[in-house]
């Protein structure tokens, strides 16, 4: 696209509705933002014209179809930090639309989601303390969801394999051993009735994973592009956390460092601590991750993050390399989620391969398979 195509399609913007003729066509990224920007700013037309100029009141949302937290997420993924904060500003001072800072009511109606909760996580700075005590509960309903559907995908890896060799006393169902069970039990079939009665079930012992404790060092990016990321590594933690043979670190950071350790078990209140936005440097949070190593042999670091580094790129790659001499297992995440569709610096992802790092995109169950390879 050349300059005067973009000069023509940004002007189509600022023009809004009304404005068609100055360009016929828009690539599908554009026509979104047309309709995010449609979203606020069509208020200034028409009979239900919503501009304010009394007392603020709540907004309307009949100009389209979006709601309030869809609309909130598309303007942080669609505009750059400093459109996004114009927009916020019009948004709550000359429009009112206030639903999801300063309305519990609506939040109480809310349906807890993850759309939700990324809307309440980029907006929570702006809500007062009540608004804020009801957007916990609903990132708690959220996040209890989320947990109970990844537990059993990241523990799974670490329950060690069926040893059918050896008879256990455990009578658990996935322990149960069918065929032993109907073998052993022929003698009590019942010719006359066709049935086969168990007097005595049988169940398999576990092979358990004989290894010293090892640290997962999870050092999480908090640019905006990696909300999904961050929501699935809070909640990995926390299940990670209670597996015996692991020992759980989990950091964010921005240009910044925050260890939030301390709260694993309760992903909710990392989540809460997040500051979306801001610069990146990479090489401080690997840097910071170096020093909580205590084995490097039995440490593997989970850096997730987009790559796009803020800072210098030797002080990272450096740091990578005398962890990766000591023994340590470094992984790069590009994504963490459900999709685990990357979008990062391919050119940094690929000199930090060729350091030995393994850099890849993976969703929650796919990590804790990683890890409980590595640990093996």
């Amino acid at each position: 696209m050349n300059e005067q195509d973009l000069c023509r399609l940004r002007w189509r913007l600022v023009l809004g509705a009304g404005a068609e003729e100055c360009c016929s066509t828009m690539p599908g990224a554009w026509c979104e933002r047309d309709t995010v920007l449609g979203f606020l700013y069509d208020r200034e037309y028409g009979p239900k014209r919503n501009v304010r100029t009394g007392p603020k009141g709540p907004g309307t949302l009949d100009p389209s179809q979006l709601t309030v937290p869809d609309w909130i997420n598309a303007v942080h993924e669609l505009f750059p930090r400093k459109t996004v904060e114009r927009i916020e500003k019009d948004a709550l001072e000359r429009y009112g639309l206030h639903e999801m800072v300063t309305n519990p009511e609506l939040l109480r109606r809310a349906e807890p989601s993850q759309t939700l909760l990324r809307a309440v996580l980029r907006t929570k700075h702006l809500m007062n303390q009540e608004v804020l005590t009801l957007a916990r509960n609903l990132v708690r309903q959220v996040v209890d969801q989320l947990v109970e559907k990844l537990a059993r995908p990241v523990h799974a890896p670490f329950l060690g394999a069926v040893d059918r060799r050896r008879r256990s006393f455990l009578k658990a169902a996935k322990n149960f051993d069918a065929p032993t069970t109907v073998r052993r039990n022929l003698r009590h079939y019942d010719r006359e009735t066709s049935r086969l009665y168990i007097h005595t079930p049988y169940f398999s012992s576990r092979v358990r994973s004989q290894v010293d404790r090892w640290q997962l060092i999870l050092l999480v990016d908090e640019s905006g592009s990696m909300l999904n990321s961050i929501i699935h590594s809070a909640v990995t933690a926390s299940v990670f956390w209670g597996i015996p043979s692991l020992r759980t670190h989990l950091v964010l950071f921005d240009t910044e460092i925050v260890d939030v350790t301390e709260h694993c078990t309760d992903p909710v209140e990392t989540l809460m601590k997040v500051q979306l936005g801001g610069g990146t440097d990479i090489g401080n949070a690997l840097s910071y991750g170096a020093t909580l190593v205590e084995n490097p042999r039995r440490t593997i670091v989970v850096l997730i993050t987009d790559f796009f580094e803020g800072a210098p790129q030797h002080r990272l790659l450096s740091v990578a390399k005398e962890m990766l001499a000591s023994g340590v297992n470094l992984l790069g995440l590009a994504a963490l989620d459900e999709e685990a569709y990357p979008a990062y610096d391919c050119d940094l992802a690929q000199r930090l391969v060729g350091l030995g790092a393994h850099v890849a995109a993976m969703t929650p169950g796919e990590l804790a398979e990683w890890v409980a390879e590595k640990v093996r």
